[in-house]
């Protein structure tokens, strides 16, 4: 009923794609300021969304980005170019104060996707369900995946502790190198996209 061999594949996959410990930073820089109870719920929104995307990609993954004609490179360009935008407003300091309404936008984007939910993870789930040979491979699948989204939630709700010990000029800093961060992960991810079109080519 149980492949713990397909489980800790696809699980340690996405651990090092979705990086739950580099999140925090990220995530610190992106709810820094608002109340707890907002906190929590992006934390559990970007969870949410980043399941539901994932999910969705799994059960048909293959047929949506065919029927649409994107490859996997275009998406993971689409997702770097969006996720340098939010790294420079980070880096600049000009994203202004959100409302309620942007909270909730910033848990869906970039926090929900392609933050978590990104182009490596979607393609990763694809190939894993893709490959899942019987039902206990399957279940295995889909056990690693809100696995990985369970201790994903559990990383942000508490990176909140952090929030309160380091204070304002804390989440200043926190929020710099979040950008530096963000920024090189996205050229990255850009680089790695147009490098898949230039061997695909």
């Amino acid at each position: 009923m149980f492949d713990f061999a397909v489980f800790s594949t696809l699980f340690v996959t996405l651990f090092v794609i979705m990086d739950p410990p580099g999140i925090i930073p990220i995530f610190l820089a992106l709810s820094s300021g608002r109340p707890a109870k907002v906190q929590r719920k992006m934390a559990w929104q970007a969870a949410t969304v980043a399941f539901c995307v994932i999910a969705v990609f799994g059960l048909f993954g293959e047929q949506i980005l065919g029927r649409l004609h994107i490859t996997p490179p275009a998406l993971m360009i689409a997702g770097g170019l969006l996720l340098l935008l939010v790294a420079l407003s980070l880096l600049t300091g000009k994203s202004e104060q959100p409302t309620q309404t942007k909270d909730v936008n910033v848990a869906l984007v970039p926090l929900g996707m392609p933050l978590l939910a990104g182009p490596g993870a979607i393609v990763s789930v694809i190939l894993a369900v893709q490959h899942a040979d019987g039902f206990s491979a399957e279940v295995s699948v889909w056990a690693a995946i809100v696995a990985i989204h369970v201790v994903l939630y559990l990383v942000m709700r508490f990176s909140l502790v952090i929030i309160r010990v380091i204070k304002d000029g804390g989440v200043v800093l926190v929020t710099r190198l979040a950008g530096m961060m963000l920024s090189a992960l996205a050229v990255q991810q850009i680089i790695n996209g147009v490098m898949q079109v230039v061997r695909g080519g």
